[in-house]
Parts: structure tokens; sequence; C-alpha cells
């Protein structure tokens, strides 16, 4: 059954950096990051020996740090783990200033309505001045195969990410890289020797899936995790990707990729402009009484617009609309 979707609130989520639990210093060195959202996790990081450690950690980081104005998200551990309830009822009881939790490994939509009624019954007797948000990470089969689904099943969804590594390993795929390419995945042309070979992206189908179930119920889709840190260029192509297919952000695992992320996920100077250009063409083909109009040799249309209002709205957020310059 699909839920009518809320408004989900107007956050940025262009980079969400990744920060394990049991590490006290990463989550202090985590409040001073340029991420728009921070994940403190509780999951795959940790090891269960650490779990405990991990929990109590969160909470007294969420309780005790200055974590400004970035959204603040937990990823408690799976629904079939004996960690998953004392993970929820801690962090979600004692920790006013959290804004999200991440569920991970989401199969079928009445994983996110466990969640959720849950956090009903903690905020009943735990009131805050918002509700949680939810953000679902689809990471194995039955979980994109009911994607849309689960995009409609609680108004505490606010987001959807795409995680390449767990997918892999449950799909089976043949590689070993999270998010990266396999020089294996390609096609190869036609014609006479040497017949050139043209890599393919593996990840396209399902963050493409991904993407449309979350536009379709007013989601943001984000981009998960690139495994290699020390291959900038491959994140970069990544998440430059993804861009292009829709979503608003992606994971960072390592500070370093933060700002790539944030750079690839702004709306350019030039872009900005673009864009400006399109809606003002319109308005005077309105006032012309035409519904279109060419612009540099291309037809410009309502279509157009609704494409250049959704760039210059994101940028209007940034504090970019009025021509400033990107943020880094």
């Amino acid at each position: 059954m699909t839920i009518a979707q809320a408004t989900p609130p107007p956050r940025l989520q262009r980079s969400e950096l990744a920060v394990p639990g049991n590490n006290t210093r990463f989550l202090e060195k985590a409040t001073r990051a340029d991420a728009d959202l921070i994940l403190l996790d509780c999951e795959d990081s940790v090891t269960p020996a650490d779990k405990a450690a991990a929990r109590a950690n969160i909470v007294q980081a969420l309780n005790d740090l200055d974590w400004g104005e970035r959204v603040v998200s937990v990823r408690i551990n799976g629904l079939d783990t004996p960690y998953m309830y004392r993970d929820l009822i801690d962090i979600a009881e004692r920790c006013q200033r959290l804004d999200m939790i991440l569920v991970p490994k989401v199969n079928v939509p009445a994983d996110l309505h466990l969640v959720a009624t849950l956090l009903d019954q903690i905020e009943r007797n735990a009131p805050r001045p918002r509700p949680i948000g939810l953000e679902a990470l689809i990471e194995t089969p039955l979980g994109l195969s009911n994607v849309e689904a689960i995009a409609g099943s609680s108004r505490r969804l606010e987001a959807m990410s795409f995680g390449a590594g767990d997918f892999a390993a449950a799909t089976r795929m043949r590689t070993t890289t999270i998010g990266g390419h396999h020089p294996d995945y390609g096609i190869l042309a036609g014609g006479d020797e040497p017949r050139a070979f043209f890599l393919n992206d593996m990840w396209h189908y399902a963050q493409a899936r991904l993407c449309v179930a979350c536009r379709a119920h007013n989601l943001r889709p984000i981009d998960g995790a690139y495994g290699d840190f020390s291959d900038p260029a491959g994140y970069l192509a990544a998440a430059r990707r993804a861009a292009v297919l829709g979503f608003e952000g992606k994971w960072a695992i390592h500070p370093s990729q933060i700002p790539l992320a944030n750079e690839v996920f702004t709306p350019t100077e030039s872009e900005v402009r673009e864009a400006r250009r399109i809606t003002e063409a319109l308005a005077e083909a309105e006032r012309q009484g035409r519904a279109a109009v060419t612009l540099d040799g291309r037809m410009i249309d309502i279509a157009s617009i609704r494409m250049a209002e959704q760039l210059l709205h994101k940028a209007e957020r940034l504090g970019l609309a009025q021509g400033e310059s990107p943020c880094p």
C-alpha cells in the first residue's frame, strides 16, 4: 500500500560523510567537516564487539558536541540483528539533536513501517521539536525489486541511498570494487580489427531505478559510497554520472571526498546563468502569447522551464541564485 507522502524538509544532502561510531576522535572531527549531512555509523564500520560502545559514543557526541547547521543522521544496525532495537531506542529517546535515521538493507515496505512505528511511540513519550526523518539504504536484490513500494511506504521517509558494496555481494557480481568500474564490463564495437572496447556502467540500472522511484514519491535520491578514496578522479566521474541521472548527493567515506561531492552537486555559475536565461526567455514568450520560444537554436518550452526552475531553486538555497560564486 502506498502512503500519501508528506513534503520532506528541504535539507541539503550533496555530501553525506559516514563516520564510525566507535572512533571518538573521528566523531569530534566530523563537527568541523564541510559535509551537508553527517552519518554516525553503528553498522558496517563497527565490529560486533564494539557495537555497544559505538552506540554510547554516538549518544554522547549528539548531546555534547556542537553540530552547527549540519544535518545529523545515524545508521542503525539491520533489522535482522540483535543490535537494531537498542540502537533505535537509546539514540532516538536520548538525543534531541538527531535529525534522521538511516535504515540499512531495507527489503520491503514493512521494514520502514516497523522503524516508523517505533519512532511514533518514542516521540510520544519523549516529545521533540521535529519528527525524526528516515533514509532507506537500498543494497539488496529484494530491496531493489521492491524499491517503488518502499519509496511510498512511510511519511517519515525523506531519502533513499544506493549501497553498491552490499548490492554487489548479494547479487554475486564479479567485482570487489565499491562504486567503481570493472574492466570486463563493456561492449566490443563491430567492424574491422582491431575492434574498440567501450566500458559500460554496471551500476546504471540500479541507480536509475532508485532515482525514478525517489522522484515519483518526492524523495531525495543519494548515491552511495565510492570505496577507493585514493582515486579522486574515479569518485568525481561516479558522482557526475549520478548527478546527470538526477541524484542530489553522494556519500563520502573519507573527508577528502566531501569537497568533490559538494562541487559536483552544486550548480555552476554557467548552469545558473543558463537557467535564468531560459526563465526570462519563456517569460517574454508568455507576454507575447506563445508557449515556446527558440533560444540559441533550440526549442524552449514548459518542460524546459520546469528543469530551469528546479536548478534555480537549489541555487537559491545555496545562496547562488543572485549570481554569487558557487560554494566550495
